[in-house]
Formats: structure tokens, sequence, C-alpha cells
């Protein structure tokens, strides 16, 4: 399940960043496919690095994680690489019509004007950085969502019973294609009990468990601890989420009702609810991030009924920057009649 999503998330964003048609999900793009193996074991890898004293050393002697590492972002640069050359042909026969539909193409229209500095280096840092952003995220929140929904099918069916009383669904049976399309901005806001389970989903497995800042200035913490200009902060989301004295004593029970009064969904403060951080710098991506998973969600839990493939499977994460299922999620999708 959690691949499947993997490459749901890495098509989508590739289309709506970057203009281009992957087609992982259908398993028909092998390059797209083995850039995100590489994407995910480079994660992986990456993080590993804070915990293994002799990372330099292997880099330097090119073996060991190291040396698949180098050969993982070198399979990711020339991926990239090519989708901006690509790109860039593109816009110069579009070059009239002056489009911009795709985030990538309005930073190459504005690199024209200032080509030292967004050179193809920076815009690869850029596609990187959006797609750690629209693709893990969602995917990992969707892959725990799903798992909790396994291990609680009452929460399921009244999901369910949701997505047909708002897309009144249940005085027909559409296909999946009809159901998705008919799919509007005021469908998804009527989703109140949806979009409380999959933040009741971010607060028990925050897709970045570990967030951090650091200080532009000397500054002071509400405990009267002194900050000096460039210390590095840090906070453990996944833990918080967790804690009783934030969230009471069934904070690790996995509960959408709290999000709810009346059966209208309740935002907390987001310095209480930290899964997309607060304040100025805020995950820009918030707003994206719910539209995407609930209309994948919909869909699914309209059309199929999930449960562990392994009743007495144990899910935990596997350690990167973003909170990813150990050995993937395997699933029975059961049609509903």
């Amino acid at each position: 399940m959690q691949d499947m999503l993997m490459r749901c998330t890495l098509d989508s964003i590739f289309k709506v960043g970057f203009g281009t048609e992957l087609n992982c999900l259908e398993g028909s793009s092998k390059e797209g496919s083995e850039f995100m193996k590489a994407f995910d074991e480079s994660n992986a890898l990456t993080y590993w690095r804070y915990v293994d004293p002799f990372w330099r050393l292997k880099r330097f002697l090119n073996i060991g994680c190291e040396a698949t590492l180098k050969r993982n972002v070198k399979i990711i640069d020339d991926f990239v690489h090519e989708v901006i050359k690509t790109r860039k042909a593109q816009l110069e026969v579009q070059q009239k019509s002056n489009v911009k539909q795709d985030i990538l193409s309005r930073f190459l229209m504005e690199s024209r004007k200032n080509q030292k500095t967004m050179t193809d280096q920076y815009l690869r840092d850029i596609i990187l950085n959006f797609m750690i952003a629209g693709k893990d995220t969602s995917a990992n929140t969707l892959s725990w969502f799903f798992y909790m929904l396994s291990k609680n099918p009452l929460i399921e069916e009244k999901i369910s019973q949701e997505v047909k009383d708002v897309t009144c669904s249940h005085e027909s049976e559409p296909s999946i294609e009809e159901f998705v399309t008919k799919i509007t901005d005021d469908t998804l806001d009527k989703m109140h009990y949806l979009h409380a389970a999959l933040t009741e989903t971010l607060r028990l497995y925050p897709a970045v468990p570990v967030d951090g800042r650091t200080s532009e200035a000397p500054d002071i913490l509400p405990d009267g601890y002194k900050l000096k200009k460039g210390d590095g902060l840090y906070y453990l989301a996944y833990g918080m989420g967790r804690m009783s004295s934030i969230w009471g004593e069934d904070a690790e029970e996995f509960r959408p009702e709290r999000w709810l009064n009346n059966g209208i969904f309740q935002p907390e403060s987001p310095f209480k609810f930290v899964a997309f951080h607060a304040g100025p710098r805020i995950c820009l991506g918030k707003d994206f991030a719910y539209r995407q998973m609930k209309i994948v969600a919909m869909a699914l839990v309209r059309f199929f009924r999930f449960k562990l493939a392994n009743g007495t499977q144990h899910v935990t994460y596997r350690v990167m920057f973003t909170l990813h299922m150990d050995k993937g999620l395997p699933l029975c999708a059961i049609p509903r009649s």
C-alpha cells in the first residue's frame, strides 16, 4: 500500500510542480521507479550520517553506504536535470503563449532574468525540496492513515458513510473515475470527520517526526534558557503528539472526535499541533496536502474496506527524515458491495 501511495504522490507532484507525466502508478515509467527508489534510499542513508562517526571516511574511500549514496545521487541528478532540460525545451516552443501552469515553469521564466543565481543546480535543489514536501509527507501520512483504519473499522465505516452522505453517492453506484471527477472544493470542505481523522493521524504519526530551527539572533526561551545566534533548537513532534500533558490521558488513542465540535472540525493552535510547524514559516503546502490526501482517501474508502494482510503484523517506522513505514504496509482491499 505504501509503495502505491508513494507512486501516486510522485506522479501528482511532478504533474503539478514540474509539468511532467511520470506514470509511476501505472508502472510504465522505469526511470521514474528507479528515481523513486534512489530518492528513498538517499533519504535513509543521509539520515544515517547522524549516528555514523565514520561516514566522512567512507565517503572519502567511496565504500559502504557512502558509495551507495553516491550512486543514488547520480541517478537523482541525471533524472532531475533531464526534467529541467525537457521543460526548458517545451517552454521555448510555448514562449509566445507565456505558459506558467506549473511551479518549475515559473522558476524557469524567472531564471531568464537572473541566470547567474538561478542555475540548473539551483533548480535541481528546488525540485528536490518540493519532492520531499510533496511526495513523502502525503504518502506517508496516508499510509499511517490506512493502517489506523485497518485497526479501527468503526472509524473507517464512519468515514465511508460521510463520503456517501456528502457526495450523495449512496443514491447510485458510480465508477471510481466518475466519483473522483465530481469531487469539488465544496465537497472537500464538508468532509469534517475525514479531515479530523487525517489530522489525528498526523498527531500520532507526524510526517516530519523531528524538526528544528536555528536562531538568527540571541533569544530567550519561555523557560528562561538563553540562545545565542546560530544555536540550533530541535523538537520531537512524534513524542509531543503522545504526551498526556498536552493531549490528555487518551493521548495515545486514535480518536478523531477530539477534533470535532458538534460535527464541525475545530483546529488546535499550530504551536500545540506541530505537524505543519507554526508561525511565519508554517508549511506552505498544508492546504494542498489536505486536499490531495482527502481526494485519495475518499476514493479508496468509498469503494474498498481495508484490513491488514497479516492481522498480527507489527508495523513500525523506518529511521529517515520523514516517517516512512518499515517494510511497507501489506493490506487487503475488499470491494464494498
